[in-house]
């Protein structure tokens, strides 16, 4: 019997190693079910998660049996398994709150022996606890099915195994940071080729001479490779987005006959035909666009971040979102960083050289995330911390999506670009490719002199 017991043994710590997700799916699951529903009550009394029994209790169970009276533990709904982990709804006692379970979480962890317990309010006096079995963010791999929809593109897992969605129409500017090889880039891409199927204008600006952003050159309306292209660029934006604003103002011109519910303030309340297209604005080394050589680039460089504040500040009910990205982004950049900074309402660090740039990324929406941000391992790259002003944040890692798969998304839907002729003069050059030669339909034979 030792043979085989050591082979089934050895069988799953490998599998445990090299594929977690079927272990969680033969092993994992089963044991964890067994040990929350063999140990649920003892667990939270050690947890202090229980109240003392009713009167009506207590005296029904003196009547009826004469076992001891134990405190209460929250009702337990349902257990529902998932493919990586469990899921089960707690109805709170009175007196008892969401934070009491979120503070026992670690304890719930251990007891029930599974990677992470992650505690969410349903409704007031319910929360769904829910567990990871595994490391979901050493091996990504996003769930099949995803609530996508317009203007949102999901682009990470979270470390609670439910995806990372970028939604524009509720967060419409966001500010990405990122060393080299951090996999800043990466998220970057799945931004673009989620949008590349979807009918709005990308815009890009790249002061590395497009490097980054050039492979995507089939699918985007405009492209700045340097700062000098970046300072024609902008006030063209900042012109397009006055026009809608005057297109909104006289939609606005409320005549007696206009009813309530076409009364807009955003270009979402236009009527469809009306409504001009979104536009998506990637800034990618936005330090590049505050750095000077010369007291003669001062100029030009206040002028670039004033529009590109004015953007931020007022391109939302336009449909101009803007997405800033860089290496390092501080207040020494200069006049204007923080005030930038105060508009972005999403924020994504990768792992940074310095704590000076998580602090600029997190430190005003959540600073104990700051110390999560400066703790991500080279060897992990795409691993990122990800939050907003509400002052919500986790820990979410991008999917690997190879430069040529963006670049083909790109390539397929390039008949997307929609027609806007302000931006016609920045649309890139995409280069033909070679059309391969067919071979001929006669073979030639070498003359012998």
């Amino acid at each position: 019997m030792g043979g085989p017991v050591a082979a089934l043994g050895g069988g799953a710590a490998c599998a445990r190693a090299k594929h977690p997700a079927a272990y969680w799916s033969t092993v994992g699951l089963p044991v964890s079910t067994v040990r929350l529903l063999s140990s649920y009550g003892s667990v939270m009394e050690a947890c202090g998660l229980t109240v003392a029994p009713s009167r009506l209790r207590v005296l029904a169970m003196k009547a009826m049996t004469q076992r001891e009276i134990r405190p209460v533990p929250p009702r337990r709904g349902l257990i529902r398994p998932t493919t990586t982990g469990l899921r089960i709804r707690l109805r709170l006692a009175p007196g008892q709150e969401p934070a009491d379970v979120a503070a026992s979480a670690e304890r719930l962890r251990h007891a029930w022996g599974v990677h992470a317990v992650y505690v969410t309010t349903v409704k007031p006096g319910v929360v769904e606890l829910r567990l990871v079995g595994y490391d979901v963010l050493r091996r990504v791999r996003m769930p099949r099915r995803i609530a996508g929809g317009f203007l949102k593109v999901p682009v990470a897992l979270r470390e609670d195994a439910t995806p990372f969605v970028r939604d524009y129409r509720t967060i419409p500017h966001q500010l990405t940071l990122g060393a080299t090889l951090s996999g800043k880039s990466m998220y970057l891409r799945h931004l673009i080729a989620g949008l590349a199927a979807q009918p709005v204008a990308l815009v890009g600006i790249d002061c590395k001479r497009g490097v980054e952003l050039a492979p995507f050159a089939p699918r985007l309306s405009a492209l700045a490779t340097d700062p000098e292209q970046a300072a024609e660029l902008l006030p063209v934006l900042v012109k397009e987005m006055e026009d809608r604003y005057d297109l909104i103002k006289a939609r606005q011109g409320i005549a007696p006959g206009i009813p309530d519910e076409e009364i807009t303030s955003d270009i979402w309340g236009l009527p469809e035909h009306e409504r001009p297209v979104p536009v998506v604005l990637f800034v990618d080394e936005v330090a590049e666009l505050f750095m000077v050589a010369t007291k003669k680039d001062e100029e030009r460089r206040d002028e670039m971040v004033t529009q590109l504040i004015r953007l931020a500040q007022l391109g939302r009910a336009a449909g101009i979102y803007v997405e800033v990205c860089g290496q390092r982004f501080g207040a020494e950049l200069g006049k204007g960083a923080t005030m930038l900074r105060a508009q972005l309402t999403g924020r994504v660090c990768h792992r940074v050289n310095d704590e000076a740039s998580a602090k600029m990324a997190l430190g005003d929406i959540a600073p104990e995330a700051v110390s999560a941000a400066c703790s991500i391992a080279p060897e992990r790259p795409g691993l990122a911390v990800a939050g907003d002003t509400s002052g919500g944040w986790s820990r979410i890692r991008t999917p690997y999506l190879s430069l040529g798969d963006a670049a083909k998304a790109c390539r397929e839907s390039a008949h997307l670009v929609p027609d806007l002729s302000a931006l016609k003069p920045f649309r890139p050059d995409v280069p033909e490719h070679p059309v391969e030669s067919t071979p001929p339909v006669v073979l030639p034979h070498p003359v012998t002199g």
